[in-house]
């Protein structure tokens, strides 16, 4: 399954290139304030979860395609990222960014111990997307 071998680690690149780096450093660059970040990391976030499901959607499809749906134990690591996106995707994804709406617009937004569940399930997802790969790597041989 080559396709999802490639898609596979794309995905765990992307996550791991703005989840554990452009978050944390756009608020480090001169003159980004605190809600220029926001409105930035809205957009950057939006952007990597179509991308997240565009990996997903192409692992899926090459499953079908060479007739390995789910027929391992090894595609549960697989269904576990898939579910931890879906998580993030209806559940966390739209609340931190009404949170960050709120700041935007000058309220005061109550503490939230959302970002640290959006970064353990991004830890998470890597792991198992890294664990999927490597099993769809050692097919390969």
């Amino acid at each position: 399954m080559p396709i999802a071998l490639i898609a596979t680690f794309l995905w765990i690149g992307f996550v791991c290139a703005i989840s554990f780096m452009e978050a944390w450093l756009k608020f480090s660059a001169p003159g980004i304030t605190v809600a220029l970040g926001l409105g930035i990391g809205r957009v950057v976030f939006n952007a990597l979860n179509k991308v997240e499901w565009a990996m997903a959607t192409a692992i899926i499809l090459n499953m079908i395609l060479s007739k390995r749906i789910f027929s391992t134990i090894n595609n549960v690591f697989f269904l576990l990222s898939l579910l931890l996106l879906f998580g993030q995707s209806v559940w966390i994804l739209p609340t931190l960014d009404i949170r960050a709406e709120m700041h935007i617009q000058g309220q005061i937004v109550p503490p939230s111990k959302l970002h640290f569940y959006y970064v353990g399930m991004e830890i998470l997802k890597v792991v198992c997307l890294f664990i999927y790969g490597i099993t769809l790597f050692k097919k390969q041989d």
